[in-house]
């Protein structure tokens, strides 16, 4: 720990900018994956299946309450579509895909930025690296022989520290980009296959759910 904390007082005034660009990626990553790992999780399948047999037994209500229960972008888009049983094909499915819309970005909101604040680090250290260099080579030329390659092999140093530093905080970033992506697709696939087929459900047995509502 010692060593870590003089390599990175070593590593000169960007050190600090890098460490900020750091600990906000960390929030964002913490943020998507808490959202995209469980508060989104949307158990397609069973949900489909849950679904898809209170559709075709014409129980209205009890499709309703499911997608109550269940709360995730799936299942909202799904009673959007439940809720407009009365109305024509083109409004459910309208219904359908303006919820669908809210729910796609909600899902996709800061990803993006971890692939940017992997470059700034990346660029951070770079900059970081040409300043010392320079302050070190400046040093060097108007040093006395007997100091020049103590200020030159500070100044390496300085430059090394700072390259590596954001390099430390760029690789992570990139991967947690590339990870949640991945993981945001997946989330919206899922959404998009599983709000086509219970709208297919719905449509086909509008007159059992209209039958059940007006029963109930």
């Amino acid at each position: 720990m010692d060593s870590l904390i003089q390599s990175f007082n070593d590593g000169g005034l960007f050190m600090y900018p890098i460490l900020l660009v750091g600990f906000f990626a960390l929030g964002i990553v913490g943020e998507r994956a808490y959202v995209l790992f469980f508060k989104a999780l949307n158990r397609k399948d069973e949900f489909t299946r849950e679904m898809r047999k209170l559709i075709l037994s014409g129980n209205f209500v009890k499709a309703v309450k499911l997608a109550n229960t269940e709360n995730s972008p799936l299942s909202r888009i799904v009673k959007a579509g439940l809720l407009q049983i009365r109305r024509s094909d083109d409004v459910i499915q309208s219904t359908m895909d303006e919820a669908a819309l809210l729910e796609v970005p909600y899902l996709e909101r800061r990803t993006g930025y971890l692939a940017m604040l992997s470059n700034v680090a990346t660029l951070m250290g770079l900059l970081g690296t040409i300043i010392g260099l320079i302050h070190s080579f400046g040093a060097v030329a108007k040093a006395d022989a007997a100091t020049k390659s103590t200020l030159l092999a500070a100044g390496i140093s300085e430059a090394m520290n700072c390259t590596a530093f954001g390099l430390v905080v760029a690789i992570p970033s990139l991967l947690a980009y590339a990870m949640l992506q991945s993981r945001t697709q997946k989330c919206v696939d899922e959404i998009n296959e599983g709000s086509v087929r219970i709208v297919n459900l719905i449509l086909l047995n509008r007159d059992k759910l209209l039958s059940e509502q007006n029963n109930g």
